[in-house]
């Protein structure tokens, strides 16, 4: 067995830790520990439990426990005082509170990351799915630039030039382009582009570096054939950084001239300039993104601070207003902040985003979740449409429209828009929430196995995630698997203590004529008003 947190893989089989490709050196008795927390991450161990079972019920001594414990802390980048993985609940014992996903078949990729990410693993393939095929336009990933400058603190810089080109290439029609979200899965890799291209399904990786001084930057790019791994383009650009958004879309321009030239004179490129004031919201936008995309509370809550004071202080800028918006709704669907808290400011962002800049895709997203979120299913998939006629490799937007279709009982519909979403972005963070989608899309087509299926991916993928474990519930529900649906109903108490009939049916984002299917299976797991 194998266990996946963060940067990190336990295996109990090899009785190996490693952080990304790095063998972590470890005690017997430390790496025995850590197994035994992980393995029971869902409840308190206790010093009794712990002596009983690495030391056989033999006499320990408190100090020897105690070192034993801060060890394998030590291990896994943790400490007695940040307590980020392995939490100390006094008087009782200690447990481990990370998201793990466990491997029993060695189909999972880990990734290595630097200290200052917070990693999500994925699976390498998805359930029953063979690795993609090249589609039939070319296809292009972007690796996450590597930051040159010498100072962690700029990895925002370079991410957000990541980004951009992404978003840049994207809305080139002719070109199919991986989603930001799968390529930021690969920072701080050593990689193998055939390997890439194999995994993702695309022709060309383009890769690069950033290095920002005082008021200049230098990018170095390079493009790279992923079937044959031949170089077919580099260039190094140096320029004043109030150059930046010009340059980005020259590095656009020339990676799509150097694939399809015709097609890019008949397209008729050019770069659009924008102001300084533009450049000081864009460095706050990108700051507010390298916490969110973290996908945890406590950095969803550093990123809608950034993006308030970007709204703040700069009113005309439409992604500062998109990108607000997206944030709260997202922060209030995981229940990292009240779901219905700040719905209608978000509302309110999206639609001035929309006024200052009818061509963003993430204004009409953000609509889109909105309606999503208010169960108006057709004006949701008006909107996420819209995104998509804006940016046509926008995964967020088409897993969205699927799942807002999955829960509004258009099952067929639903399958064929994550599917198209999970091909867009195969390493995506909001993978387990695809796998959600799936669920309840097989759920409500009566393909309860199916729907089981599903649920547990997600659940093993993001076990924090509590839509998957009260999808899980009713789908064993439904399954006949009474006994199953009982515990997890059971694991859902103890992550959502609140959790009700009423509470379900008020904050589900069900349409009103599916919402009985799934309160039924909630009832018939043991979910009581």
């Amino acid at each position: 067995m194998r266990y996946l947190f963060e940067a990190y893989v336990l295996d109990t089989d090899r009785r190996e830790l490693r952080r990304g490709s790095s063998l972590v050196s470890l005690e017997p008795k430390v790496f025995d520990l850590l197994v035994y927390v992980v393995r029971n991450r869902e409840r308190v161990v206790s010093k009794d439990d712990m002596i009983a079972t690495i030391w056989d019920g033999r006499l320990v001594s408190e100090s020897t426990l105690t070192t034993c414990i801060n060890g394998a802390r030590c291990a896994i980048g943790d400490s007695g005082e940040n307590q980020r993985l392995i939490k100390t609940l006094p008087r009782r014992g200690i447990r481990f509170v990370g998201d793990v996903c466990e491997d029993k078949d060695s189909s999972v990729v880990t990734v290595a990351v630097p200290a200052s990410a917070q990693p999500v693993t994925v699976p390498s393939v998805i359930p029953g799915a063979m690795p993609p095929r090249l589609p039939d336009k070319p296809s292009i990933a972007v690796l996450p630039f590597t930051n040159m400058s010498g100072d962690p603190e700029q990895e925002y810089f370079s991410d957000g030039v990541t980004e951009d080109i992404i978003t840049a290439l994207s809305r080139l029609r002719w070109f199919f382009v991986i989603a930001r979200n799968s390529m930021f899965v690969y920072k701080g890799q050593s990689v193998d582009v055939k390997q890439i291209g194999h995994e993702l399904g695309v022709r060309y990786i383009l890769e690069g570096s950033v290095r920002k001084s005082g008021q200049r930057v230098r990018i170095t790019c390079q493009l790279l054939d992923a079937t044959s791994g031949t170089h077919i383009w580099s260039e190094r650009y140096d320029r004043e950084l109030i150059d930046i958004f010009a340059l980005q879309d020259e590095i656009t321009a020339s990676v799509a001239s150097a694939i399809e030239p015709k097609l890019v004179a008949a397209e008729g490129l050019r770069a659009e300039t924008r102001s300084t004031e533009d450049l000081n919201a864009w460095d706050m936008v990108a700051r507010a993104l390298s916490h969110f995309w973290k996908l945890t509370a406590s950095e969803s809550e550093a990123a809608i601070a950034i993006l308030r004071e970007a709204a703040r202080r700069h009113p005309h800028y439409a992604p500062a207003h998109s990108m607000l918006a997206f944030a709260l709704l997202a922060a209030g669907y995981v229940g990292w902040i009240p779901p219905a808290a700040d719905r209608e400011y978000a509302a309110q962002l999206a639609a001035r985003a929309l006024e200052l800049d009818d061509s963003d895709p993430w204004s009409h997203f953000a609509l889109g979740y909105v309606a999503f979120t208010g169960r108006q299913t057709d004006e949701a998939l008006r909107h996420f449409q819209a995104a998509l006629d804006l940016n046509p490799n926008f995964a967020s937007a088409a897993g969205s429209a699927g799942f807002a279709m999955a829960l509004d009982g258009r099952s067929d519909e639903a399958i064929l828009r994550l599917d198209q979403a999970l091909r867009m972005s195969p390493r995506d963070p909001f993978t387990s929430f695809f796998f959600v989608g799936f669920a309840a899309a097989h759920y409500l087509a009566g393909s309860y196995d199916e729907a089981v299926k599903w649920a547990r991916q997600a659940v093993q993928l993001r076990p924090g995630y509590l839509g998957a474990h009260r999808m899980l519930c009713a789908s064993l529900a439904q399954a006949g698997q009474l006994k199953e649906a009982a515990a997890a109903l059971n694991t859902l108490r103890q992550r959502q203590p609140n959790v009700s009939m009423a509470w379900v049916e008020q904050s589900v984002l069900y349409t009103p004529r599916q919402m009985p299917r799934f309160l039924e299976g909630m009832r018939m797991a043991g979910l009581m008003d």
